[in-house]
Order: C-alpha cells, then sequence, then structure tokens
C-alpha cells in the first residue's frame, strides 16, 4: 500500500487540537503530530487550516443491509 502523509492539519485527538502532520502507512496511523518529512515516493496531502480527527467514526451514517 502507499504511504500517505496529510501535512499542517488541525488534529482532534485524545480531547485536544494540535497543529501538525499525519503519517500513513499501509492503511494505518503510524504517526500523529508534529512536523513529518514525506519518504521518498509518498503522496503528501496539504491541510492547511483543516480539521483532521483521526479514528473518529461518523455514526450519523445509515447502512444499508
Amino acid at each position: 500500500m502507499a504511504t500517505t502523509v496529510i501535512k499542517n492539519a488541525r488534529i482532534v485527538n485524545e480531547g485536544q487540537i494540535i497543529e501538525g502532520d499525519l503519517l500513513i502507512e499501509d492503511g494505518l496511523f503510524s504517526r500523529i503530530g508534529g512536523i513529518i518529512e514525506p519518504p521518498a515516493g509518498s503522496r503528501e496531502v496539504r491541510a492547511d487550516g483543516l480539521l483532521a480527527m483521526p479514528g473518529i467514526i461518523d455514526d450519523q451514517v445509515h447502512f444499508r443491509e
């Protein structure tokens, strides 16, 4: 799977909002917060001023079964 770095997000995590980066490797968050240099060949997504909520599930979603 690909590696993705989300840059400059406002991260909601463990009851706080911090500014920083997120590293996603093989579909899992491997680092949250701080400044993360994107590894070679990774995809970089700019999230300037946007909220990132790793692990949050929208409980208002309606599934059709």
